[in-house]
């Protein structure tokens, strides 16, 4: 597991959360990824925490069962979330996902005001969090987003290589 915080890695300390919750919190999230094969959908699996640390949203891809773009885990939760509370602001919130988020999700966790968003894999194709983009630690916006990463990351990546490892051998 590895903060991220500006252009170097940090440990940083959250007050009231350990390492530990965002172990049991990737755990879920890797859970909700693994139902999105049900629906033939890429195994990307996110949870919300409130300031507490407890499970609040959980959802997983499902751009093929809705036939839709945007219906990204981390869009899910961040919507259900804020239909809950009737507010899109998030404040005191942890997104964990098993995927560093892509554009599209970096900045709706950016727009929602969430503390922090912790991942368990790197994106290095889409990754907009750290790999290929900072977004949520951009200077010129309006809020900035503590970043964690790493957590649970073998896992993560197995997950998401075997799914696409099963379709290269499907092609003809």
């Amino acid at each position: 597991m590895r903060s991220l915080l500006g252009s170097g890695s940090l440990q940083v300390r959250v007050s009231g959360v350990t390492g530990d919750t965002w172990q049991h919190a990737m755990t879920n999230a890797i859970e909700e990824a693994r139902a999105a094969l049900d629906h033939d959908d890429v195994p990307i699996g996110a949870v919300l925490l409130d300031d507490s640390g407890a499970i609040v949203a959980r959802d997983h891809n499902r751009r093929e069962e809705r036939g839709d773009a945007t219906a990204h885990a981390e869009m899910l939760v961040l919507s259900d979330r804020s239909r809950q509370l009737d507010d899109w602001r998030l404040v005191g919130h942890t997104l964990v996902v098993t995927l560093e988020p892509c554009p599209m999700c970096a900045m709706a966790a950016v727009w929602a005001r969430v503390d922090r968003i912790v991942f368990g894999a790197s994106d290095l194709k889409a990754g907009a969090a750290w790999s290929l983009f900072n977004i949520p630690q951009d200077e010129r916006l309006n809020h900035r987003v503590e970043l964690v990463g790493g957590v649970s990351e073998q896992a993560c990546k197995d997950l998401i290589a075997s799914f696409f490892a099963e379709r290269r051998t499907e092609r003809p």
